[in-house]
């Protein structure tokens, strides 16, 4: 099976006249299919939060049974992400990501059939497992078109697919139920969406520049990573990645950490807008959506001006912009929680989606940074598989009982204790891939 997947071979050089041309030519297609592409599946992996309302006033289910449900795309998805991040450093991304978007667009079309507890969480297990084979072979493609000295900005571009297609989702959702006169259309029309996007991967993205006939990133951006790799461009063995590179390296294992309270703020929030609003502020579904869309669309020139920042400012330093967005969601969120204004949680929302994405993106960023180019998917799965599986189970599982027993103050206590964790372990890496001439004057003079 994994033949199918195999890395595209090197094909002879293009004629050194051609090669800026079309280096130009083909980062713009292999970006815009990562990002239309990642974008896609987000559009079937959040829909669901917006047909709770319907499946608790359809079957009557608790908060605490749609948290259950909730967790399993937690728990598959950093499990996946991890797993399959590490199969990813070794397949064509151009494929690898096709069939997981294709995959959990037919496991959506299934959810509108479900009907039981034990069969929402089966399925929402499996859809999981299929979404986390889409960061992992994106971060490839960005490690081997987009060199080490621009990552942070072009990363913080593509991540902000996140947003538009999480952003897209209340859109397409309402869409689905007018089209189709019912809840579960909010399932059908995304899902159909996400496989024509899916066949669209397999027809314009590709893998590596060698593979299309031009030279590695490094050489044509003169821009070479300092990771103790003999040869880039060879194919490390799934040993050789996890236990010389991953998790050999505290540094990964602090950002790894960070991203689970990273994540528990940024799920625990965003997964429970609509109910929370629609139970709690009184707003109606409409309007829980405008918020929903809100936290994600706030979060697309949130997410590039931290990364620009952390490139241009910072000099590729991601710590300090992470620890300072985190210090903001906490002002956002006490207001989120505490105002009875729509104008003034609405403004909050936006600003926890603005600020929050900061992080997310860093910690990816940083998980690249810290890696040869040829273990970016294990890597970026690592700190995913703590992510999803710590911080995104404990905001859909434990959130969902905490409001159940304590009330909704218990679950913004939870939110803003993980607020203040994800600040330390994020200053725990405050100097560390540091790329100013004076960091290398430094390393030089010691040397």
């Amino acid at each position: 099976m994994l033949e199918f997947f195999k890395p595209a071979p090197a094909i002879d050089r293009m004629p050194e006249h051609k090669i800026d041309a079309e280096y130009k030519r083909y980062r713009m297609q292999v970006f815009m299919s990562i990002f239309i592409g990642y974008a896609a599946y987000y559009f079937i992996r959040k829909n669901f939060n917006m047909a709770v309302p319907y499946l608790i006033e359809t079957y009557g289910y608790t908060k605490a049974q749609i948290g259950i449900v909730g967790s399993a795309l937690g728990l598959s998805y950093g499990l996946s992400k991890f797993i399959m991040g590490n199969v990813s450093d070794r397949c064509n991304p151009r494929y690898f990501m096709a069939a997981g978007l294709i995959l959990s667009g037919f496991v959506n079309m299934m959810f509108g059939y479900a009907s039981s507890i034990p069969m929402l969480f089966i399925l929402m297990f499996m859809n999981g497992w299929f979404q986390g084979m889409g960061w992992p072979p994106s971060g490839r493609t960005m490690t081997h078109w987009f060199s080490d000295k621009e990552r942070g900005v072009k990363m913080a571009i593509w991540n902000v697919a996140h947003n538009v297609g999480g952003a897209l989702v209340p859109r397409l959702a309402l869409t689905g139920l007018a089209v189709f006169a019912t809840w579960r259309g909010m399932f059908y029309f995304p899902a159909t969406l996400s496989i024509a996007v899916g066949i669209g991967i397999l027809i314009f993205l590709r893998d590596t520049p060698q593979s299309v006939g031009l030279p590695p990133i490094e050489e044509y951006k003169n821009d070479y990573p300092e990771h103790d790799v003999e040869d880039r461009e060879r194919e490390l063995s799934a040993k050789e990645i996890l236990f010389k590179y991953v998790l050999c390296n505290k540094y990964i294992w602090y950002i790894a950490i960070a991203n689970i309270f990273v994540y528990l703020v940024r799920y625990g929030v965003m997964d429970w807008i609509p109910t929370y609003l629609k139970e709690v502020k009184g707003f109606n579904i409409k309007e829980a959506g405008l918020a929903f869309e809100l936290f994600e669309w706030a979060a697309i020139p949130g997410t590039i001006i931290v990364g620009w920042i952390s490139d241009k400012i910072f000099h590729g330093r991601r710590a300090p912009m992470g620890v300072i967005c985190m210090l903001g969601v906490i002002a956002a969120v006490f207001i989120y929680w505490k105002s009875d204004s729509m104008m003034a949680i609405n403004i909050a929302v936006a600003s926890v989606g603005a600020l929050i994405y900061g992080p997310v993106m860093l910690i990816g960023v940083a998980a690249l940074d810290y890696v040869p180019k040829k273990a970016a998917g294990t890597a970026a799965g690592f700190t995913g598989l703590f992510g999803y599986v710590g911080g995104a189970v404990l905001a859909n599982a434990a959130v969902g009982a905490i409001v159940d027993k304590a009330g909704w103050d218990g679950g913004f206590k939870l939110i803003i204790a993980a607020c203040f964790i994800a600040v330390f372990f994020l200053a725990l890496t405050w100097n560390t891939h540091d790329r100013s001439e004076k960091s290398k004057e430094e390393a030089f003079s010691k040397a």
